[in-house]
């Protein structure tokens, strides 16, 4: 009797590791995927259309993924969050092309009014 519960309890002790160890790397992943949406945010992706219009897909994606309570759709969450990350990192890189090019146009503009002052 004693050999059966020890088994037993060696058993519950391996598959609650077993599911400790699954779960680790979907919040893993929503972890990566709600940094990058983080970050998107705060380079100010909201100011620019298509920057925006991912950061959306991404904040979407990132809730569905969320919503997949059921084992049997920890696939689907996965890929959810993935597409969310990589829509987030696009975003990202929209807004900060976004923000470049305003720089650049600022300092062309400043570089055609120093050309337009006359010189003494």
């Amino acid at each position: 009797m004693n050999a059966r519960l020890s088994s037993l309890a060696a058993a519950l002790l391996l598959g609650a590791s077993a599911c400790a160890t699954t779960t680790a790397a979907p919040s893993a992943r929503a972890e990566t995927s709600s940094a990058a949406i983080r970050a998107a945010e705060e380079v100010g992706a909201t100011h620019s259309p298509d920057a925006a219009l991912h950061l959306q897909l991404a904040k979407e994606e990132f809730e569905h993924a969320r919503q997949l309570t059921n084992p049997k759709d920890r696939a689907w969450s996965e890929r959810l969050l993935m597409r969310a990350e990589a829509d987030a990192e696009l975003s990202l890189a929209l807004a900060r092309s976004k923000s470049e090019e305003d720089a650049a146009m600022g300092a062309i503009d400043r570089v055609r009014a120093l050309k337009s002052t006359p010189t003494p």
